[in-house]
């Protein structure tokens, strides 16, 4: 392994907070890892939309996180902290991050990284964590998809969208996705989904009812899609909650969440203990990794970027017009 320097290049944001363009690369002194933790040599690291409400000002990274961006990365391990007993100099590993995962070295508490699947490039690898973590936790834990039923997952293209399609496969539920535009439509259909809906043409309750209902739904829209999920979903359905680009406020029907006995909840996975990240680490490595090394959960990245070029990322993200991941080189 190559010495680690004192200073290594991240990307901050000029000014504190503003459009993609104030992305900037920078030089910080390299961080240690502390009791617990290891420091990973960054090969590549994901986009995520928390991390543009970041750079705009919208999303703080919790106490004792980086204020740089990144909540993932791929790599390899360039030192361990006390008692960071489960790996070793040199090895790869994927890691869930609070932060600072734009940056040639990233620390992050070892109970949070998952060993890095044979033939998987950096890329593919760093395309997995901050996805695969939320739509565990939120489909499978808070909204219990179990096989047999139906998920309905709403912007079936972004990197959560496309990780929800093959997750729900996988275990054997079937998949109704939505997406603006035909070409979307398509994408989710070529990812697996049973059913695909055009939501720039069609509105989506009358299809999913007529293929009979979703179990569970997965919205990161919110606003005025709310009402209209509950009335997709069957009784004793769960509507899950991770965004809402829509807004924040709808008006809900109680009578029809009483009635058929539905369930609403919502989660964000960030501002998570260490411990609660620890634990959803080792399910995910229990029960999602065996399909990512059988291939039926598989990265889908649209374009990677080198570190430095950071912003043109963050414009790509935000034109909603990839399919799967973003990802930065470093």
């Amino acid at each position: 392994m190559t010495a680690v320097p004192t200073e290594m290049t991240a990307i901050a944001v000029e000014g504190g907070a503003g459009a993609a363009e104030a992305l900037h690369p920078i030089r910080i002194e390299t961080p240690q890892p502390g009791p617990g933790q290891i420091l990973i040599r960054v090969h590549a690291a994901g986009v995520n939309r928390p991390d543009i409400l970041q750079r705009r000002g919208f999303y703080p990274a919790p106490p004792g996180a980086p204020n740089t961006l990144g909540l993932e990365v791929a790599g390899e391990v360039a030192a361990l902290g006390e008692g960071a007993l489960r790996w070793k100099v040199g090895d790869r590993v994927a890691a869930l991050l609070g932060g600072g995962g734009y940056a040639q070295y990233a620390v992050v508490d070892a109970r949070h990284a998952l060993p890095i699947p044979d033939g998987l490039s950096m890329a593919q690898a760093a395309a997995l964590p901050e996805t695969l973590f939320t739509v565990f936790a939120n489909v499978f834990e808070d909204g219990a998809l179990k096989a047999g039923e139906t998920l309905l997952v709403h912007g079936a293209t972004s990197g959560i969208g496309v990780a929800a399609i093959q997750m729900a496969k996988a275990a054997g539920a079937k998949v109704i996705a939505t997406g603006r535009g035909a070409q979307k439509a398509d994408q989710a259909r070529a990812l697996g989904a049973d059913l695909a809906i055009d939501t720039s043409e069609d509105d989506f309750v009358a299809p999913v009812l007529a293929f009979g209902g979703a179990d569970v739904i997965l919205d990161m829209v919110g606003g005025d899609y709310a009402p209209r999920n509950l009335d997709c979903l069957k009784p004793g359905g769960r509507l899950v909650m991770i965004a809402f680009q829509a807004g924040p406020k709808a008006e809900l029907d109680l009578s029809k969440i009483m009635v058929r006995r539905l369930v609403v909840t919502g989660s964000t996975l960030r501002p998570r203990s260490a411990d609660e990240k620890a634990r959803l680490a080792a399910a995910l490595e229990k029960t999602v990794w065996p399909w990512v090394l059988d291939g039926r959960v598989k990265a889908v990245i649209d374009r990677t970027f080198p570190l430095e070029e950071a912003a043109s990322a963050h414009a790509l993200l935000e034109t909603g017009a990839h399919l799967g991941k973003v990802i930065l080189e470093v």
